[in-house]
C-alpha cells in the first residue's frame, strides 16, 4: 500500500472513531500533498510524499519556537501535536552509529579529502537517508569528518 493510501485510510479511520484532532491533522497533510500535485501537475509518489511530511514538520518545529520565544505555550502544544502526527508517516529514523557509517561510506565512495568534497558526501548520504535523519546535523558532522 502506499504512503497516500495509508494517509487516506488512517484519514477514514480517525471520521470512524471522531478523533477531530488527528483528523485535521491529516487532512492538513492531504491538503499540502494535493497542491503540490497540483502545483506542478503530477502524482506524488512515497519519497515525495516523505519530502511533503518532513518539510511541515520542519514548519511545525520553526513555528515551536517562534510560538514558545513569544509565551504562547497552548500554541506549541497544538503545532507538537501535529509534529506527532506528521512523524507517524515517517520512515524509522537512522541511529547515530548507522549516520555515522553512512558516512563513513560516502567518504570511502567519492575518495572525498576535504571540505571542497562536502557537496558530493552530502549528496550520497541524502540519497540513502532520505526522511531518516535532519540533514542539518548530518552536514554538521560531515564537516567535522572533512575537517571543516
Amino acid at each position: 500500500m502506499s504512503l497516500r493510501d495509508q494517509i487516506t485510510e488512517d484519514m477514514k479511520t480517525a471520521m470512524r472513531a471522531g478523533a477531530k484532532e488527528r483528523l485535521g491533522h491529516i487532512r492538513m497533510l492531504q491538503a499540502a500533498i494535493k497542491q503540490r500535485e497540483v502545483d506542478e501537475r503530477i502524482v506524488l509518489d512515497d519519497a515525495q510524499v516523505i519530502a511533503v511530511v518532513e518539510k511541515m514538520v520542519k514548519q511545525r518545529r520553526e513555528a515551536i519556537t517562534q510560538f514558545e520565544a513569544g509565551g504562547r505555550a497552548d500554541l506549541a502544544a497544538k503545532e507538537n501535536a501535529e509534529i506527532a502526527t506528521l512523524q507517524s508517516y515517517l520512515p524509522t529514523p537512522l541511529t547515530e552509529a548507522e549516520i555515522d557509517a553512512l558516512i563513513a561510506a560516502a567518504i570511502a565512495q567519492t575518495g572525498a579529502s576535504s571540505i571542497k568534497d562536502m557537496g558530493k558526501v552530502m549528496g550520497i548520504v541524502k540519497s540513502q537517508a532520505a526522511g531518516r535523519v535532519d540533514m542539518g546535523a548530518v552536514g554538521g558532522r560531515i564537516k567535522a569528518r572533512l575537517g571543516g
